[in-house]
């Protein structure tokens, strides 16, 4: 694979101001957005914004920028289930 064609997002940074408008770093995609949710998802994991009225003021593909206003309630980090976990319950049912 060339080396050219692979896009790194860098670091990783989250500004919010006044809670009218937040500023990510380290975005590799929006995969579902709507005026009261964002799920984004960052070199560090999944993001879920919620809030209302909320739309894209700033999108920047190639760096990974995305900047948010409305009104932001909350911003969570997801975290993903773990195989190890998820096969071993499945193990234990099955036994």
């Amino acid at each position: 694979m060339d080396k050219e064609n692979i896009i790194t997002y860098g670091t990783h940074e989250l500004k919010l101001i006044d809670r009218k408008e937040i500023a990510l770093t380290g975005i590799k995609k929006i995969t579902s957005f709507d005026s009261e949710e964002f799920l984004l998802e960052s070199n560090m994991g999944m993001i879920l914004i919620k809030g209302s009225n909320l739309e894209i003021m700033r999108l920047d593909t190639h760096d990974g920028n995305v900047k948010i206003k409305g009104k932001i309630n909350s911003f969570n980090y997801l975290e993903g289930k773990d195989k190890k976990t998820e096969e071993s319950l499945l193990s234990k049912l099955f036994k």
